[in-house]
């Protein structure tokens, strides 16, 4: 996959924490920004099919009446 390059500023404290989780992780400090990123980005992900799973649950008699029993099982 083809890389992008990102330029971030940040300050030294934060910086030299990266540098230091990234040593101890054996990784680079891209490799290892770039896996939290995807690591949050799962996250959110995560988050979204469970709130969306919740709103269906929460509204799933209103959607039985709006798309009748034609609907029933389809998925």
């Amino acid at each position: 996959m083809p890389k992008t390059q990102l330029n971030v500023r940040v300050d030294e404290a934060t910086a030299e924490a990266a540098r230091q989780r990234a040593l101890q992780r054996g990784v680079s400090v891209n490799r290892y920004i770039e896996d939290l990123v995807r690591r949050d980005a799962g996250e959110m992900g995560h988050a979204f099919v469970e709130a969306a799973a919740d709103f269906m649950k929460q509204y799933e008699t209103v959607f039985a009446e709006e798309f009748g029993a034609e609907r029933k099982g389809a998925r």
